[in-house]
Order: structure tokens, then C-alpha cells, then sequence
């Protein structure tokens, strides 16, 4: 059975390590050219050739296609890592719902800085031993973790947001034990 265009990518893309999504985000944003924040076809096949994916062109159209959701003939960050790193499985998805109960203490299905007290031990950040910080905002930070689009960042993590964030880690991590253990290790669960 022949390989499809999106396994051939990931498979080249996880060779190259646990931090290759990151590397590909970046590689995304060197791809737009022109700098309008979303790249088209010419540009997407340029960025993969210098990304070191083998794929033919018409493996490259494939994707695109599969990745421009909206049908627009551009691609935007999102659309691309979303569809690139695919969805948690059920035993995943389990595992970090697991871990966003343990954090979201309030019952309000979103996590706050109030959330984090119990959870995240802030005194032992560097900016707070230093006095840089205070409690509160070393919880902050940590939960910038989990809204990397400035743009949208509100200080208050969802469910969604945990689960998006979650889903470019599961990406890295070919084995649901090690990815199970890793949450339940980063969580004390």
C-alpha cells in the first residue's frame, strides 16, 4: 500500500527529533515570502525543498490542499500545524483531560492563575527566587504556555487551548505509554 503525501511528511518531519514540529513552524513562517502571514502553493512547495521534504509536486498540491481548509489558495499557521499534527487519540485525550481537572480547581472549565496555586510550584522560578517576579506572575508565563497566539492570549487557559497545546506534544511522542507517562509525570497524576 502506497504511503500517503501527509504520513511521508510527518515521517520526515519526527526523524528529525522531538522539537522537528517547532523546527517546521519556523520553517512555515520563513516559507511566507511575501510576508502576508499566510503562504500559497509556490511558496509552501519552496519551504518544504528547503525544509529537506521529499515529496514530489503533485504530493506537494495533495497537501496543500488537505492543509487550505477554507479553500482560500493560502495557507495560514494554524490551518497547517492543525491538520499537520492530527488529533489526540482516546487514550491521550484521556490522559490530558486527566491533567486539566487536576489543574482547574474552580469547576469553570478554565484555568487561571488561581487555578495554578496547589498545582505549580512558583517559588522555585528562577524570576521569583531573584525577586524579578511575583507568584502571580510566574503563573502567568507558565499559562502563556498554552496561549501561544499573542494575539488571543487572555491569561486564561480552556480546555481547547490545553488540548491544541497537548496535541503538538502528542505529535512528537510515536509511543501512547511514553506520552500517558510524560502527562502524568509533568502533572503528579
Amino acid at each position: 500500500m502506497a504511503q500517503t503525501p501527509m504520513n511521508k511528511l510527518r515521517e520526515q518531519v519526527l526523524k528529525r527529533g522531538v522539537s522537528s514540529i517547532k523546527r517546521l513552524g519556523r520553517t512555515f513562517r520563513i516559507m511566507d515570502d511575501d510576508r502576508d502571514s499566510g503562504i500559497n502553493l509556490e511558496e509552501f512547495g519552496e519551504g518544504l525543498r528547503d525544509y529537506g521534504a521529499d515529496l514530489s509536486p503533485e504530493e506537494v498540491k495533495q497537501l496543500f490542499s488537505r492543509f487550505d481548509k477554507d479553500g482560500n489558495g493560502t495557507l495560514c499557521f494554524e490551518e497547517f500545524i492543525v491538520a499537520f499534527r492530527g488529533h489526540l487519540n482516546e487514550t491521550r485525550l484521556k490522559a490530558v483531560e486527566d491533567a486539566f481537572r487536576k489543574m482547574e480547581k474552580t469547576g469553570d472549565g478554565r484555568i487561571t492563575g488561581k487555578d495554578m496555586k496547589g498545582v505549580y510550584n512558583a517559588r522555585e522560578h528562577p524570576k521569583y527566587k531573584n525577586g524579578e517576579w511575583t507568584e502571580e506572575q510566574c503563573y502567568m508565563e507558565f499559562l502563556k504556555t498554552f496561549e501561544p497566539d499573542e494575539s488571543k492570549r487572555d491569561g486564561v487557559v480552556t480546555l481547547d487551548e490545553f488540548l491544541d497545546y497537548y496535541a503538538g506534544v502528542s505529535a512528537d511522542i510515536d509511543n501512547d505509554a511514553h506520552f500517558v507517562l510524560t502527562v502524568r509525570n509533568a502533572w503528579k497524576i
